[in-house]
């Protein structure tokens, strides 16, 4: 008799014979002019339950372009694993042609050229049509929403994240979970949860003074769907305090809590659950741990760590599935429930070309009443890219948004040495292309936006870069509690990714000079995005936009200031 497991790997193969590498026959398709919505949109139901899957949308209403990382390392187990390969070894590993659809989609060479023939990418109007598509062969579908939805824009800024709580409702979400929304503070979060027709889950969100679960969220819910139990297990992001300020949500402790997954894992199957299902805002790396861990998981859609793969991740019996970011994919898993248990599946990863998918007109126009009273803000010009530059944000150690945020840092505020924070979310500007406002808020917009300027040792500044090494780069997922590697103006270093704590980073360069960091001096430091209350400095969007409007063109050579060993 077949095993489980070697069932469910046999349909990991038949999901890699469906299409180029599982993600349907527009991997294969050589130009944008090839695209149809139809062929985007194909898909050979399966089975009897169905998920809609999208995460990390950062608050990006419409069409965007975005870069996918050039270097995203792995260390310890997932060395040289998904997501942890990028570039011409990814279209390798999943047999997709250059120059394809899906080499523009899914990874970062020749991305400006590919740009211009394929178009952008996202906007919620095109994720309705698709997801109004699978629910027209597949009513009882379920649309689940892995978090960082309420950040990551002008207009969600100003609205509270009004914006995106009003279009997402118009999407009919079954569930979500949470991460950048705690950025709103407590109060409103509370406010918007209390309100929303559909499920707030987080089994991991705790009530801090008492240590007992939060009332706000519940841990799961089920479904009925197609005559099948299904559970929803929520995981919002595990380290809430520690890579945003705790200030804004003291009510509440976070934390992976695997032990307390496992619980309601348990308590799911007892109370009759056929297929389980996790809504994760973990990362790739730790739902590949958690699913190592706890025992019959049947999928975790995986959030916060922004990977597209074009397949699910098999662990154990339990598959992994990654949905990319900014609206760029929806993800749709059928699964063969059978006898109380999966069976079986089938996946796709959906590309949303805007040229190609129809906007939803509804949908398309909720989107323009919500940035109807800012329209003139936000497409006001402030610079334009050169014709040799393209800004980008994502890779481990730098990227052309965040050494322009850094130039700006060290030029409106006066100072030696810049940091940037390492986050993922933001989209790209091609080359020749104007910068608005919008673009600016798109890549800085927060809650805890103040741009400082304060004295810092060498020694000190040493230990920082060290500290959120260690977050990228300890070989236990569970202890990898950030974004990227923060990002340095002014400063070149060395960085060993295989080292301890304490060891990884040396060779710290001043530029300016090109003197050793001295441990003992005094450097002037800015910085933005600080976790500490009270934080004062002028908001990092003005210092920015200030930046640009004096360059007029932006003009960004490669960043050769970080020495990696080790990868």
């Amino acid at each position: 008799m077949i095993s489980r497991r070697d069932f469910l790997q046999a349909s990991m193969a038949a999901t890699a014979l469906y299409g180029a590498s599982g993600f349907g026959n527009w991997g294969r398709l050589a130009a944008q002019q090839a695209l149809t919505q139809d062929q985007l949109l194909q898909f050979d139901a399966f089975g009897n339950v169905t998920l809609i899957h999208v995460t990390d949308i950062h608050a990006q209403l419409k069409p965007i372009y975005f870069r996918e990382p050039e270097i995203n390392l792995g260390v310890g187990g997932n060395r040289g694993s998904v997501p942890h390969i990028t570039g011409a070894d990814f279209r390798r590993a999943y047999g997709i042609e250059d120059g394809s659809a899906s080499h523009y989609a899914l990874s970062y060479d020749d991305f400006a050229a590919l740009a211009k023939g394929y178009g952008k990418m996202g906007g919620l109007d095109r994720v309705a049509t698709v997801i109004n598509s699978i629910r027209a062969e597949r009513p009882d579908a379920l649309l689940l929403d892995g978090g960082d939805t309420w950040h990551g824009s002008y207009t969600c800024y100003q609205t509270q994240a009004q914006d995106m709580v009003n279009v997402m409702n118009a999407l009919k979400p079954d569930a979500m979970t949470f991460h950048w929304e705690f950025t709103l503070g407590s109060d409103r979060v509370r406010e918007i949860v209390g309100d929303l027709p559909f499920a707030a889950l987080a089994q991991n969100i705790f009530d801090s003074e008492w240590d007992e679960p939060a009332e706000d969220f519940a841990p799961y819910k089920f479904f009925e769907r197609a005559g099948t139990k299904i559970a929803v297990i929520g995981q919002a992001f595990p380290y809430m305090p520690i890579a945003n300020p705790g200030w804004m949500f003291p009510e509440y402790s976070f934390g992976i809590r695997d032990d307390r997954m496992q619980d309601m894992v348990d308590e799911v199957r007892a109370a009759g659950a056929e297929v389980v299902v996790v809504l994760s805002h973990n990362g790739f790396d730790v739902d590949k741990q958690m699913a190592a861990k706890v025992t019959g998981i049947d999928v975790i859609l995986s959030g916060h760590t922004h990977d597209a793969l074009p397949e699910p991740y098999l662990v154990g019996e339990t598959i992994v599935v990654a949905s990319g970011s900014n609206g760029k994919f929806v993800s749709r898993v059928d699964l063969d429930v059978r006898d109380g248990r999966m069976m079986g599946f089938r996946h796709k990863l959906i590309p949303i070309f805007s040229d190609v998918i129809t906007p939803d007109a509804e949908v398309a126009a909720i989107i323009d009443e919500q940035r109807a009273p800012f329209e003139a803000e936000l497409t006001e010009v402030i610079g334009r890219t050169a014709e040799d530059t393209t800004l980008f944000r994502r890779g481990n150690f730098n990227g052309s948004w965040d050494d322009l945020i850094c130039d700006a840092l060290l030029s409106e505020r006066d100072a030696e040495i810049a940091m940037s924070p390492g986050v993922r979310w933001g989209p790209s500007i091609l080359p020749g292309q104007d910068i608005t406002r919008e673009d600016i808020w798109n890549v800085t917009s927060m809650t805890y936006p103040n741009a400082y300027r304060t004295e810092m040792t060498g020694e000190f500044i040493h230990t920082v870069m060290e500290d959120v090494a260690d977050n990228l780069f300890n070989p236990d997922p569970y202890y990898q509690q950030g974004g990227d590697m923060v990002r340095m103006g002014g400063l070149g270093y060395r960085i060993d990714i295989n080292k301890p704590i304490g060891e990884r980073i040396s060779d710290i360069t001043v530029l300016k000079t090109g003197e050793a960091l001295d441990p003992q001096r005094s450097y002037v430091v800015t910085g933005w995005a600080s976790v500490n209350e009270g934080t004062e400095g002028p908001e990092i969007w003005d210092v920015v936009e200030g930046h640009i409007r004096k360059l007029g063109t932006v003009s960004m050579t490669p960043n050769t200031s970080v020495q990696v060993v080790g990868a």
